[in-house]
């Protein structure tokens, strides 16, 4: 039985992650089962990334794309091209022996130089009466194009639109279908822009040019039915299939006229022109699967139109062949985005769907899709609904993703070995919404446990600590971590005099007075505080939480020190029922340097500290500050992190105990103490003493802090010129070696 207390039971139901977890699976099935458009978009996307992935394999169809690109422009002329231009390019592709000729373009209006509408315009201008009739009785350049058409395999084309405009469409061939009619085939066109009559009423066939480029404007589907004015028109694509074939009309199967069920009457399930039947989806669509770009497939116009190329070369080019005219020119405009690239000419939509229908390369989303889709969120984010709980959130996450994978992979395999098109997003959203949830929830119970935690134990225990315990109560073991670290030692002057004179609780109303607010100044800079060894306070950082800025925030701590305890020993006199001695003094050592933190002690007893020569050396330089008469002293370590602060090198020590020296400095102040000119003028003379110091010219070292004892007095440091004075007298009278260095040797801790 779990050790919760009934208060934290209270306030949350164990069972509540499962029923959300439940509830959350419903929801994304629901959503799924609905089938709100334009939910689909993250499942569209993953069909876009696997046929970017996977391309379709060219192969070549007999379909040709005759492009109208920049370069033919520049050959031939400006778009729009004369009439004639167009019947020329048509009449050479229907002597190469084409099967069918589809253009991807309208031809709306009269053409403007056509010798009618050029004698119109030579007219107003004298002298040019022959030319006028000459060209007046000669036929228009639509009539020219007609003609062509007329003797040609060619399949027009047509823009439908929503707003009722145009006039009705004539088709030359007729469509049918078995079962109820493809009401699903949406939406209803009410209008159109159609060739010239004359134009128009010369092809072979008519087909659709409207595009389907979805709601974020990419195409993934080319349709193959359309409904315009309550009558079926098939696409350009399906009309070239047919006009290649010759044949008569198309054939429309519809779900109950195949004996298959598509979720309502009249879903379109195939179309059926000449040799070919095409699977669709319910709304008369082929899914588009698009090759990479392939230099064989595309003519520029500019190279039909060539007298270089040969009758052979043509035949070759175009013999038997389904030709697609369109157009890329960027000033044309006739370009769309595709999964794999945001700018593919409008024509090769259609050509590539003729390709499709003629290789039986179809992808497919099948019926059962949907159903499968449903079951597997069901399954899968049922079951990590009821095992999460129960396993915790690194195994939930193990399985979580584990099925992602297997959803993820199963959709792509399905893909590409079969073409099929299954969407593996809703499970697992349905996945990673349980996961979520559940893991919240459950952290949130945790957080609960927590906080019973700090009420029974942080009376006894730190309030950091009681934070680190309850967030990991691994933390209760022995052992610890190497870290770099900023230590601190700061420690009362002359306390056990001080502890004479006064009783014992009056010592420790002295104490807390003292402690109490260097503890908020150390806690405020982010330290932790070791312990209190009588009136010594030992804090560090960087431990158990990273400081990036340990090193700044520990000097500033002890900058504060000083200048608080010169506070307190102005205002706290002044106080009644406080005992507070007559200038009360600290000596403050600090050192950087690796260490091991953590839980030391018995099985019995632990306590969060830390250990290392870092520690000790930073307790000896706390003893060196009676020693050279300053407030704080730091090692060479700390000081190379300390740019910019106010240091003063005072000497190379070695501490007690420990065989190396080090360079130690006075910390007597910040930024705006660096830069004020006094420091700067001491920095200049205390250098030049140094160097004389360690090279023995006594005499001249003397001078030097003669010279400058104003300055080291005006700063508090009359201590450290004695100090120097003492070093000297006692080291001239020894008998130094030649290689000195200036270290000395300090023989007390």
């Amino acid at each position: 039985m779990e050790c919760i207390p009934e208060q934290v039971r209270g306030t949350f139901k164990p069972g509540a992650p499962l029923l959300a977890g439940l509830a959350v699976v419903a929801a994304v099935a629901a959503l799924q089962f609905a089938a709100i458009p334009g939910f689909d978009r993250a499942g569209l996307m993953v069909f876009d990334t696997y046929q970017r992935a996977a391309p379709r394999p060219y192969e070549d169809a007999a379909v040709r794309v005759v492009d109208i690109d920049e370069e033919s422009i520049e050959r031939l002329g400006q778009w729009p091209w004369p009439r004639t231009e167009i019947a020329r390019l048509t009449d050479t592709l229907a002597e190469a022996g084409a099967a069918a000729i589809a253009f991807d373009m309208v031809f709306s209006e009269p053409d403007r130089t056509s010798p009618a509408k050029v004698a119109e315009q030579l007219a107003a201008e004298e002298g040019n009466a022959a030319l006028v009739t000459a060209l007046s009785r000669l036929p228009s350049n639509d009539a020219v194009l007609a003609d062509s058409f007329l003797l040609s395999p060619v399949v027009g084309g047509y823009f439908l639109l929503q707003e009722e405009r145009g006039r009705a469409l004539d088709l030359p061939s007729g469509m049918a279908w078995l079962g109820t009619p493809p009401a699903m085939v949406q939406p209803d066109y009410q209008g159109s822009v159609q060739s010239l009559p004359e134009l128009q009423g010369s092809v072979s066939g008519l087909g659709s040019l409207s595009i389907n480029k979805g709601e974020d404007g990419v195409v993934r589907r080319a349709p193959l039915l359309f409904f315009h004015r309550g009558e079926l028109v098939p696409s350009l694509s399906l009309e070239a299939l047919r006009v290649a074939q010759q044949a008569e009309s198309i054939l429309i199967t519809t779900s109950d006229g195949s004996g298959e069920t598509r979720g309502a009457p009249g879903a379109v399930v195939s179309v059926k022109v000449g040799d070919f039947e095409v699977p669709t989806n319910a709304e008369g669509e082929l899914w588009s699967q698009f090759t990479e770009p392939v230099p064989g497939r595309t003519v520029p116009a500019w190279q039909v139109l060539s007298p270089d190329i040969s009758a052979q070369k043509k035949a070759e080019l175009f013999g038997g062949q389904i030709i697609f005219v369109g157009a890329s020119a960027a000033g044309l405009r006739d370009v769309v985005a595709t999964p794999g690239d945001d700018r593919v000419p409008g024509v090769m939509v259609h050509a590539q769907a003729a390709e499709q229908m003629i290789l039986g390369w179809f992808l497919e989303r099948p019926d059962w899709a949907r159903g499968l889709e449903f079951f597997v969120i069901i399954l899968l984010g049922g079951a990590l609904a009821l095992i999460l709980p129960k396993v915790g959130a690194v195994s939930g996450a193990i399985i979580g993703l584990s099925g992602t994978a297997t959803v993820a992979g199963g959709s792509w395999i399905a893909f590409d070995q079969w073409k099929y098109l299954l969407d593996p997003t809703y499970p697992i959203l349905a996945l990673v919404l349980v996961y979520a949830l559940q893991t919240l929830l459950s952290f949130r119970q945790e957080e609960q446990q927590r906080a019973y935690i700090h009420d029974a134990f942080d009376r006894y225990l730190s309030p950091e600590m009681v934070r680190q315990i309850a967030a990991n109560p691994d933390k209760l073991q022995l052992g610890g971590e190497e870290r770099e670290m900023t230590v601190l030692f700061c420690d009362i002057r002359g306390f056990s005099k001080i502890s004479e004179q006064y009783e014992p609780h009056e010592v420790i109303n002295f104490l807390t007075g003292f402690l109490t607010p260097m503890c908020d100044i150390l806690l405020e800079r982010k330290a932790t505080v070791d312990k209190f060894i009588g009136d010594a306070i030992l804090a560090f950082w960087n431990a158990p939480l990273d400081d990036p800025d340990q090193f700044r925030n520990g000097a500033r701590a002890a900058l504060q020190m000083t200048a608080a305890l010169d506070q307190l020993n102005r205002d706290m006199p002044d106080k009644a029922n406080q005992i507070w001695p007559d200038n009360v003094g600290i000596g403050i050592g600090m050192n950087a340097g690796l260490c091991c933190v953590g839980n030391m002690g018995s099985e019995q007893r632990l306590s969060y500290s830390l250990i290392g020569d870092t520690v000790n050396i930073a307790s000896r330089f706390e003893g060196l500050t009676k020693q050279y008469g300053v407030k704080i002293l730091i090692g060479s370590a700390l000081a190379q992190q300390l740019g910019g602060f106010a240091l003063l090198e005072l000497d190379r020590v070695k501490v007690v105990g420990r065989d190396a020296p080090d360079t130690i400095y006075a910390l007597l102040g910040d930024e705006d103490v660096a830069s004020n000119g006094s420091f700067t003028e001491l920095v200049e003379g205390h250098t030049a003493f140094l160097s004389l110091y360690r090279e023995q010219d006594w005499s001249a070292a003397i001078a030097t802090l003669d010279r400058f004892s104003a300055r080291y007095e005006q700063l508090g440091l009359s201590a450290l010129c004695q100090t120097y004075f003492d070093h000297i007298k006692g080291l001239a009278d020894s008998n130094l070696p030649a290689n000195w260095d200036g270290t000395f040797e300090a023989t007390q801790k």
